[in-house]
């Protein structure tokens, strides 16, 4: 289904399922505008009218208890890798947890929300942004990219929607099948600043570290003086290379 104009296409989703009619699985909701996209912990989500990806899959994981959700990020961010890397190539990364980067810029965003039935998830509805054709990003948007930057084309919108759609299906089937390593080791190999040296900061200390990976419950590992220390969501910063 594609709108013309909504506020979110997540809140969109979550008040389909509020409803008494089921909402199949793999459905897809895509806004040509999107007037209040969200990230992570209620940051904001800048989208250009007919210029950007927005978009949100159903899919119901109760297959997946809830102390494994980040499985389901790494899968969801394998498909989306799968799927952009024949046009960006080695430069495209997964930024920990969820962001979508090319070299050291942003080009876009996944946003997971779970509804929970007792230890398991009940659904899940996956808001995906990408910036593909806009040339330019208001000033509050700071280190943004699209793919007609990179590449100096316009793109199809609903094409790579398809192409998304196609490899979030494969790696949500292996998840499903409970390729879980597969799926971690997929994860991990995409990862911004892997095996790389970066400075951070966390509880104001600003260090030096190298991200080696996440831990099962989806923590960021990052190796100080060799030892490795472990970060929550917003419990560490990246600073930017100098």
């Amino acid at each position: 289904m594609t709108l013309k104009e909504v506020d979110s296409t997540n809140t969109f989703v979550k008040l389909m399922l509020a409803k008494s009619e089921p909402v199949p699985e793999g459905t897809v909701i895509m806004a040509e505008d999107q007037l209040a996209g969200r990230g992570q912990q209620q940051n904001k989500w800048y989208s250009a009218k007919g210029e950007s990806l927005t978009c949100s899959i159903v899919l119901y994981p109760s297959f997946l208890p809830l102390k494994d959700q980040f499985l389901l990020t790494c899968a969801i961010s394998a498909g989306i890798y799968e799927a952009l890397k024949p046009l960006v190539g080695e430069a495209l990364k997964m930024k920990w947890p969820n962001d979508i980067y090319v070299s050291d810029k942003k080009l876009g965003g996944i946003l997971i929300e779970n509804q929970v039935r007792g230890e398991n998830i009940k659904s899940a509805v996956i808001g995906i942004g990408l910036n593909i054709n806009q040339v330019s990003f208001p000033d509050w948007v700071p280190n943004a990219i699209s793919l007609k930057q990179i590449l100096q084309t316009d793109y199809d919108i609903k094409y790579i929607l398809l192409q998304i759609c196609s490899q979030i299906e494969h790696w949500y089937i292996k998840l499903k099948n409970g390729n879980v390593s597969q799926i971690q080791d997929a994860y991990r190999q995409e990862m911004y600043w892997l095996n790389e040296t970066h400075r951070f900061k966390a509880q104001q200390h600003i260090f030096e570290g190298i991200i080696k990976g996440t831990d099962t419950d989806g923590r960021l590992q990052v190796e100080q003086n060799g030892q490795i220390h472990t970060y929550n969501l917003k419990g560490i910063e990246f600073l930017n290379k100098q």
